[in-house]
């Protein structure tokens, strides 16, 4: 029997019952005659304390809380993908159809649909045994993903009964399991998971390959381990949403989960509509055949929104156990984070810097160390990728999520709104961000792309850098009186923002550049530098060396240059050797 308690205390989603019915910590209950789902969040000797994840408006105390017997937990069958979920995984196109625009109180839907057929193939005979993560059955969930039916991370057993190949629902028995203790037990399609417990792997592998995205500034000077963590911070219109879009469409994961978590609504119906309408250009499918998306306005109930980044990391997770590579954009972190200052505030619990809680920390951490490259179970390999937007309030990357997201990830893509209105996208500032992927990546550069590669990059960042040192001496006394071959790295400098670093998203040959040609565009650059450094020092003006116009012409090569067309590029080193010799014989 469930164990019952009454209201008798409500402040905004928290709700107090005066002693400790006998209710579990993180255990899902029902409140109130409407039946708002919430959350067992702290019990002690005179009160348990729910967090309500609906709006509590209206309700009395007095009324009746049920407990669930359970922790609050996700179902994980197929028809995940395709699929737009709020924060607790309640489909909203079923609750549109019950409530209309806004989500009602108590709205009591399936998250997935109970009666759907599925065209099922099973994997395991009778008298097979069986062990936790053993696929027994497969099912096409859309044309770009197998869903793998798999035995839970808790049972393990010889298969007495099989049923045929068919057609059947995620309720239908398919395999009957016979514990050691002799114990019978159904297996569906469907298994449940508590959001907040990481569900088991074999081991962990260390970081040893990129998440390929495509896109320059990522791949070549920030890269991004699969299975790896990153920061996208960045102030109001720097583009963190429009980047994780891109990530989302080119990154060569199998599977997306995107979290709106706390965006403003206008913002994620946006994204749902483009969602919908972009096309994966790996399948030529639609892009939502493999992406799930959690959409948690910032008009929705805060609790909610606190729960939606577990509710996606474990959908993530569980892809991961069938041996997919998942990666998750969360949308943004800081507004999860101001939930949990709400509730924290509500809770009057000691406030630490700017009002989070104290905890705020330890919760970023338990979130993005959910990532990783590991052996499941089943002994396949799967990633889970975390890209986590932060909103710092006025750009101001000093405050407390910002601080703290950077002390958990590897890998921190600092969003510059100068840059972002200048139009220059990504506006990913190459002086403040970091990455610590890259000396673990390095092998799989050198025998996938080339030996070369990590040294090109390495130039480049340095010219970068000598390109912004310059600049506050060009501010003081002007760029007359610098020496040509400082002139020269500022020209260089140049052509690398214009024509390496910024990116055309609407451009068919640049929205996506393969490594292979970004290492070439990487070469032809350095080999232009080096040949016209040959030329400076041998007291060649550099006036005289821009009235060529080489320097245009290598910007525009992220355009001239296909994708499919690297043989082009020894074209260009051509031309740059026409242009030295031809310099050198007009001045001889």
């Amino acid at each position: 029997m469930n164990v019952t308690g009454n209201i008798y205390g409500i402040n905004g989603p928290i709700v107090t019952i005066l002693g400790n019915p006998g209710f579990k910590m993180a255990e899902m209950v029902y409140v109130g005659k409407n039946r708002l789902v919430g959350e067992v969040i702290g019990l002690r000797k005179d009160r348990t304390v729910i967090q309500v994840f609906e709006e509590t408006t209206g309700l009395k105390p007095g009324e009746l809380v049920e407990g669930e017997g359970k922790a609050l937990s996700v179902t994980l069958a197929p028809g995940i993908l395709t699929n737009i979920f709020d924060g607790i995984e309640r489909p909203l196109k079923a609750v549109a159809e019950v409530g209309g625009a806004f989500i009602p109180k108590g709205v009591n839907v399936d998250s997935l649909d109970q009666e759907r057929l599925w065209d099922t193939t099973l994997c395991v005979a009778e008298g097979d045994r069986v062990y936790p993560g053993t696929v027994i059955a497969k099912v096409p969930e859309t044309q770009a993903i197998t869903h793998k039916v798999m035995v839970p991370p808790d049972l393990h057993g010889v298969v007495t009964r099989v049923v045929p190949d068919g057609k059947y629902t995620i309720q239908d028995t398919l395999v009957v399991l016979k514990e050691d203790d002799g114990r019978e037990i159904p297996l569906t399609m469907t298994q449940q998971w508590p959001i907040r417990i990481p569900r088991p792997v074999n081991k962990r592998f260390p970081a040893d390959r990129p998440l390929v995205t495509g896109q320059r500034i990522l791949d070549t000077l920030f890269p991004i381990a699969k299975g790896g963590t990153a920061a996208l911070p960045g102030g109001f219109g720097t583009g963190k949403t429009m980047t994780q879009h891109q990530l989302a469409k080119w990154c060569d994961a199998d599977i997306i989960i995107y979290i709106g978590c706390g965006e403003r609504g206008n913002e994620m119906t946006n994204v749902l509509e483009e969602f919908s309408e972009l096309v994966d250009p790996k399948s030529g499918n639609l892009l939502m055949d493999r992406t799930a998306l959690i959409a948690n306005t910032s008009n929705m109930p805060v609790a909610a929104r606190e729960a939606s980044i577990y509710t996606g990391i474990t959908l993530a997770e569980y892809y991961r156990d069938m041996g997919y590579h998942v990666a998750i954009m969360a949308d943004s972190t800081s507004r999860w984070a101001e939930a949990l200052r709400e509730l924290s505030g509500r809770l009057e619990e000691m406030p630490a810097e700017e009002g989070f809680p104290a905890y705020l920390a330890s919760r970023l951490s338990a979130f993005y160390e959910r990532a990783g490259y590991v052996e499941n179970l089943n002994g396949s390999d799967g990633s889970v990728t975390i890209i986590g937007a932060v909103s710092p309030q006025g750009g101001d990357f000093s405050e407390p999520v910002t601080q703290n997201t950077k002390r958990f990830v590897r890998c921190f893509l600092a969003l510059d709104k100068s840059l972002a209105y200048a139009r220059h996208y990504p506006a990913i500032n190459w002086l403040t961000s970091y990455t610590e992927y890259l000396n673990d990546l390095a092998p799989w550069y050198n025998s996938h792309v080339g030996p070369n590669f990590v040294y090109c990059r390495n130039q480049l960042l340095n010219l970068l850098t000598t390109e912004s040192h310059l600049n506050e001496i060009v501010k003081l006394i002007g760029s007359d009186v610098l020496p040509d071959d400082q002139k020269l790295v500022l020209e260089i400098a140049r052509v690398i923002r214009l024509g390496f670093l910024q990116q055309n998203a609407f451009h068919p040959e640049d929205t996506f550049v393969p490594m292979e040609k970004q290492l070439k565009m990487m070469e032809t650059i350095l080999y232009l530098y080096n040949k016209c450094k040959a030329l400076i020092e041998m007291n060649m003006p550099m006036a005289l060396l821009r009235e060529q116009g080489i320097f245009e012409k290598i910007i525009a090569i992220k355009y001239e240059v296909g994708n499919k067309e690297l043989y082009k590029f020894d074209q260009y080193r051509d031309m740059i050797d026409e242009f030295h010799r031809k310099i050198m014989e007009t001045n001889a």
